[in-house]
């Protein structure tokens, strides 16, 4: 079974979980939860939100 992370947190996805978006340009994004996909489409990056693993990498709190 393939895993797949989500394309704003990064939390592993269960198999059968989360939603897909395809953009018309044929690039898909996975989301684990209606807050990463709201937070993604208000056009916020993952590295500068505390609660995500870019975000914690990136204010060195990991």
């Amino acid at each position: 079974m393939e895993q797949r992370k989500c394309s704003f947190c990064g939390e592993l996805l269960q198999p059968g979980c989360g939603s897909l978006y395809a953009k018309k340009d044929g690039s898909t994004y996975y989301f684990c939860s209606s807050k990463c996909e709201n937070n993604n489409k208000l056009g916020r990056l993952p590295r500068r939100t505390v609660w995500t693993e870019q975000g914690r990498i990136y204010l060195k709190k990991q």
